[in-house]
C-alpha cells in the first residue's frame, strides 16, 4: 500500500503536541502571574478618599496612637471606622474652617457618615478577626505597612490566600509583644530567637484548617 503521508508528518505530529504542551503551560505561568499582579490584588495602590486625611500626619507626626480613631480593634472582629464625631474632638478647634474638612462638618451636622473608601478589602467569604490577632502579638505593620508614613493609604500586601497561610504557618516571624502591636516603627532585635518564645507564651497555634477563614 502507498504510503499518504509524508515522513516529516510523523515529526510535526510530535512538534505539535510538545508545542501544545508548552503553550499550556505558559499560559498558566502568565495567568498566574497576572493573579499576583497588583492589576488584581490592587497591592501599592493607593486610594482617594472623600477627605484628605494623612495617616502620615496623624499617625507619624502628630503620634496619635491607631486605636483612638480605631476604637473596637483590641476586642471585635472589625477595627472600626472612627465616626465624623471623632475628627470634631480635634477640629472644632484647630482648621476648623478649612475647607478641606467640610465633608466632615457636614457629616456631623447630618449624622451621615463619610463615605470612606475601603482599601485592605477581603472578599465577604473570608473571615478575619482584629482582635484574635492583636491579642496574639500581631502588629498593625505586618498586614498594613507603615501607614504611619503613607499619607494616602494604600494596601501593603496582596491579601491573598498564600499571603495569609504564609504566616499562620510561620507566626514566629511576625509575633510581637503585645506592648508594641501598635508601634508601626518597632523593630526586633532577633525576630527568630523572640518569635519562638512568643508563640509558645502567647499559646499561638498554626491554625491552616479551611474553616479558620473560611466559615
Amino acid at each position: 500500500m502507498a504510503q499518504i503521508f509524508h515522513r516529516s508528518t510523523n515529526t510535526l505530529s510530535r512538534l505539535s503536541l510538545f508545542g501544545a504542551v508548552f503553550l499550556v503551560g505558559a499560559a498558566l505561568w502568565v495567568l498566574a502571574l497576572i493573579n499576583r499582579s497588583s492589576y488584581v490584588t490592587q497591592e501599592a495602590v493607593a486610594r482617594t478618599q472623600p477627605v484628605q486625611f494623612s495617616h502620615k500626619h496623624h499617625a507619624g507626626q502628630l503620634g496619635i496612637d491607631c486605636r483612638y480613631c480605631h476604637t473596637s480593634v483590641e476586642d471585635a472582629a472589625r477595627a472600626s471606622i472612627p465616626p465624623s464625631k471623632t475628627c470634631i474632638n480635634c477640629h472644632a478647634q484647630i482648621w476648623a474652617d478649612s475647607p478641606y474638612l467640610e465633608p466632615v462638618r457636614a457629616s456631623f451636622r447630618s449624622g451621615l457618615p463619610i463615605p470612606w473608601i475601603k482599601v485592605h478589602d477581603l472578599p465577604d467569604f473570608v473571615y478575619f478577626n482584629h482582635g484574635v490577632h492583636v491579642q496574639k502579638g500581631i502588629g498593625c505593620v505586618s498586614c498594613h505597612g507603615r501607614v504611619d508614613l503613607m499619607n494616602q493609604v494604600w494596601q501593603a500586601s496582596s491579601l491573598q490566600m498564600e499571603w495569609c497561610l504564609d504566616c499562620h504557618r510561620h507566626p514566629e516571624r511576625h509575633v510581637r509583644p503585645r506592648e508594641h502591636v501598635f508601634d508601626l516603627a518597632w523593630t526586633p532585635a532577633d525576630q527568630e530567637t523572640l518569635g519562638q518564645k512568643l508563640v509558645h507564651d502567647y499559646a499561638i497555634h498554626a491554625r491552616v484548617d479551611c474553616s479558620t477563614c473560611h466559615r
